[in-house]
């Protein structure tokens, strides 16, 4: 057997989980997808997965396998694409990670429209707020949401949102408004749980940078889930524009303290260093890139008051 499909087929077994899914990906027959497998393991002499009804787990000859593997098939993919970009053809499977509230709000719609321009590219979209290794986990290129810390990746900047400090009327009919940061200390506040700076909200207003800790009454890792309890009624949320922008355009949220500014944050495309971007990556990336610079949730205003 080809050595280097077994390779490919061994690295999307352990990525996807199982051999019926990595055959669903790979268009092979599961029982194709397991005799590369096991003909590999026969070859080298060694188990490189445990098999169970219930899940697969590599061995630790495994483990030091799957790196070796993903190491050479990123370099034949590199030399690949040092004569592929001389055509400039987008193709092959482009495997992506996006952030879920933003990925299901404002990317989903877009999917569509990019596979029908670039008819030789399959998508692979994974959705997660999990920071994934890109490297590691075999992704040609993941959206982040954040202030970027150095790193060895490449990053391009596709949009930016504002955290917007907001609850609902009904909220502050109950319970007031408040009229500076530290007054939030007394409110019930609802926290997303991924924030690098945990329960502190920072703000900066006429006398400068303000901080304050917060003491929610709920925490989550997914955004849409403090929107929602603030659209009930159930608190003050602090939350990016591009997930607030609706339920503040409908009146269902307000925005709060507006003297003061809160953090902005960057919306980038991030992939491997390389020496040559390969034309389906910079054929996405030039696409976010254009699809994102005029979103109405950049500079969104209700009335005639920009919030941002």
């Amino acid at each position: 057997m080809d050595k280097f499909q077994e390779m490919r087929v061994f690295v999307h077994v352990t990525e996807a989980g199982s051999f019926v899914a990595a055959a669903n990906q790979l268009g092979f027959s599961k029982a194709a997808v397991s005799r590369y497998v096991s003909a590999m393991e026969h070859r080298l002499g060694v188990r490189l997965i445990h098999r169970t009804t219930r899940r697969l787990s590599l061995t630790q000859e495994g483990e030091i396998f799957l790196a070796r593997c993903r190491e050479i098939l990123s370099r034949i993919e590199e030399s690949e694409a040092e004569i592929v970009t001389q055509s400039d053809v987008a193709i092959g499977l482009l495997k992506v990670s996006i952030p879920v509230s933003f990925g299901i709000k404002h990317l989903t719609p877009l999917w569509g429209e990019f596979i029908a321009t670039h008819p030789n590219v399959t998508l692979d979209i994974q959705l997660t707020d999990r920071v994934t290794d890109i490297v590691e986990e075999g992704f040609d290129l993941a959206v982040r949401i954040a202030r970027l810390p150095d790193s060895s990746l490449v990053s391009r900047k596709l949009a930016s949102t504002t955290l917007i400090l907001c609850a609902s009327p009904a909220y502050l009919a109950k319970h007031g408004e408040p009229q500076q940061p530290a007054d939030l200390s007394q409110h019930q506040t609802l926290s997303y749980s991924l924030f690098t700076t945990g329960d502190q909200w920072s703000f900066t207003g006429p006398d400068g940078p303000a901080v304050v800790r917060v003491q929610p009454r709920l925490w989550s890792n997914n955004g849409d889930t403090c929107a929602a309890a603030a659209i009930a009624g159930n608190g003050i949320v602090l939350q990016p524009s591009f997930l607030v922008a609706e339920a503040l355009g409908k009146g269902e949220l307000v925005p709060l303290l507006p003297e003061y500014q809160c953090p902005t944050l960057d919306i980038y495309a991030v992939y491997p260093t390389r020496r040559f971007l390969l034309p389906k990556v910079r054929a996405l990336i030039d696409f976010l890139s254009n699809k994102l610079k005029n979103q109405p949730w950049i500079n969104p205003a209700w009335g005639t008051k920009p919030i941002m």
